[in-house]
């Protein structure tokens, strides 16, 4: 419920108090811990920070003007992998920035790292890989999607890192097998 109240707060007031960003520029939220963010340990459960980073990414493509020509095209973006590393614990009523930043884009995804910062300090950072999908289409080549949101990006690719690390955790595509099985 939580999450539901902070996007529409974001949704409200996105056009009249947050400045445009560009696509390569850093965009950030002050947030603070809610009590319904907080596990059994005292701090923002792990599952928050994910939650949180949606939020984050929704802000970016509010602020670079990309989110309304989305919608109006019908594409919308989906999470392909993420990873979370966590350094210090975020505690309950402690005021932190969200920052998001599209750090490359490959033919199919596009890589964005977000870190939760207190006082000028990493705690955590998150590493996404997303893609856009549009109703009746399917996946965007980032090419595509570029083309039909007026995009002139020069190419972008990931560090050789965040390559290596999408193809070590990727899963097979929708179309082939995935059977379940432990070794």
């Amino acid at each position: 419920m939580i999450a539901l109240l902070r996007t529409l707060f974001l949704l409200r007031g996105w056009g009249r108090r947050r400045s445009r960003v560009g696509i390569h520029d850093l965009a950030t939220i002050r947030l603070r811990a809610w009590p319904a963010d907080i596990d059994v340990l005292g701090h923002v459960n792990n599952g928050i920070y994910l939650t949180l980073m949606d939020l984050g990414r929704l802000d970016l493509l509010l602020r670079t003007g990309l989110w309304p020509r989305m919608r109006a095209l019908g594409i919308y973006p989906v999470v392909r992998s993420s990873t979370v590393t966590y350094r210090k614990s975020i505690q309950l009523w402690q005021r932190f920035t969200l920052e998001s930043k599209v750090v490359g884009w490959d033919d199919r995804t596009v890589y964005l790292e977000q870190r939760f910062v207190v006082r000028g300090e990493v705690w955590a950072r998150g590493i996404v890989r997303g893609s856009f999908l549009r109703k009746g289409e399917g996946p965007l080549l980032t090419a595509r999607l570029r083309e039909l949101l007026g995009v002139d990006a020069e190419p972008f690719p990931p560090s050789p890192e965040l390559a290596r690390w999408a193809t070590e955790v990727a899963l097979p595509s929708t179309r082939a097998a995935a059977p379940s099985v432990w070794e």
